[in-house]
């Protein structure tokens, strides 16, 4: 079926899988100054030209404020998920502040011998999934959930979540509503697998809350010392196992165990003395440090800090790192204030702007019993193309090392 009076929001991939399926659309987009038609046939304006009577639909790509002109102005808006309803079949959705992508991709492998596929934010636009799949495994963010107002999913998992994302969304507890609107449309027989925190939150689903990951365990009769991931991401195994057993009833630790980690999220090596490295650089903000300080909590860490982080509150990092036995390492754009930081909360810290010079004072100390650690909390383009790149130029000095 196709519509020729679909508008969509911003030039991405999200609703240009749209307009591949069913367009051509019009487009608005705030990088266009002069209106064009590309390659597919879609018309390309600039955002002073929307006009909402134009159109039947209004379809915003992920991210796109409400406070953004065009969302002002919009009153057929529909979110991506709600566009998608009538053609997703059972659907399982992953959310939370970290951990989303690592979760949704264990799930898929657990699953694959059922069917299932994965999408949303972990990479395929739902247009582009296929509705002939028995079930649909979706990263769903805050952005996504939004503007949802008919769909949901079947099971709903919660990741921990932390401050995130509130200039988007206004304030800390209209993120929370966000991460929260599915329970209120789900119904009777659905699972949530969900914090504690919010288990007195209303709906007609079961919910399942937890605090750590030995209520999991516990709730699923999981044996974690069979399971050979550790901290954060043994949330995300016992969170993919659940579910597992929540519609097959079944408990697979070699399967789950088979699972490899994306590169750059607590990856862990070692140098030509046996010493242990770990190039967590996909740690780009404050709670994937914290994850990562507590999986490795009884060492002493020699902890590579910095980058931008984006005028976050510091505090928040800072607190919790008093409890450990840790070294701070400072780089990057905020390697001063880090500095300041660290004297503050009487943390030990080298002051070393970049990532070469860090690698080289840890390693004057690293020995076989410490653990030297990068987990910047922070973005990477002040200094590097990408956190892939920052993490192995971290691997390839930390290799070189004497």
């Amino acid at each position: 079926m196709r519509h020729s009076n679909i508008a969509c929001f911003g030039y991405g991939k999200t609703t240009r899988a749209i307009a591949r399926a069913y367009g051509p659309c019009t487009f608005f987009d705030d990088k266009v100054t002069k209106p064009f038609t590309d390659e597919d046939g879609n018309k390309l304006k600039p955002t002073s030209e929307f006009d909402t009577r134009a159109f039947t639909l209004e379809i915003p790509s992920p991210g796109f404020p409400p406070s953004h002109p065009l969302i002002q102005e919009a009153t057929h808006l529909i979110s991506e998920y709600d566009f998608f309803t009538s053609k997703m079949p059972f659907s399982i959705w992953i959310s939370g502040t970290n951990g989303k992508t690592t979760t949704t991709q264990m799930i898929e492998h657990l699953l694959t011998d059922k069917g299932a596929i994965s999408g949303g934010n972990i990479g395929t636009p739902l247009a582009e999934m296929s509705p002939d799949a028995p079930l649909w495994i979706l990263e769903t963010s805050s952005f996504s959930m939004h503007y949802n107002k008919t769909s949901c999913p079947n099971i709903y998992a919660l990741l921990p979540v932390t401050p995130d994302h509130v200039s988007w969304h206004g304030s800390m507890e209209a993120y929370y509503e966000a991460k929260l609107k599915p329970l209120s449309m789900m119904r009777e027989g659905e699972a949530i697998i969900l914090p504690k925190m919010f288990a007195n939150v209303p709906t007609k689903g079961f919910k399942i809350g937890y605090e750590t990951e030995h209520d999991l365990a516990k709730y699923f009769d999981f044996d974690v010392s069979r399971i050979k991931f550790k901290g954060a991401f043994l949330m995300d195994a016992l969170i993919s196992m659940g579910i597992d057993k929540i519609l097959y009833d079944r408990c697979d630790y070699e399967k789950i165990n088979a699972f490899i980690l994306d590169p750059h999220r607590q990856e862990e090596f070692r140098d030509a003395r046996n010493r242990l490295w770990i190039n967590d650089s996909k740690a780009t903000n404050i709670d994937a440090t914290l994850a990562a300080c507590r999986t490795y909590a009884d060492a002493t860490i020699h902890l590579v800090l910095g980058g931008d982080d984006k005028g976050v509150n510091l505090e928040e990092l800072f607190v919790p790192l008093k409890a450990y036995d840790i070294h701070v390492y400072a780089i990057g754009s905020n390697a001063l204030r880090l500095k300041e930081l660290c004297l503050q909360y009487a943390i030990p810290c080298t002051l070393c702007h970049t990532l070469d010079v860090a690698v080289e004072q840890i390693s004057k100390v690293h020995t076989r019993k410490t653990i030297a650690m990068l987990s910047p909390a922070a973005a990477s383009l002040d200094q590097f193309s990408s956190y892939a790149q920052r993490g192995n130029l971290f691997k390839q000095l930390a290799m070189a090392t004497k």
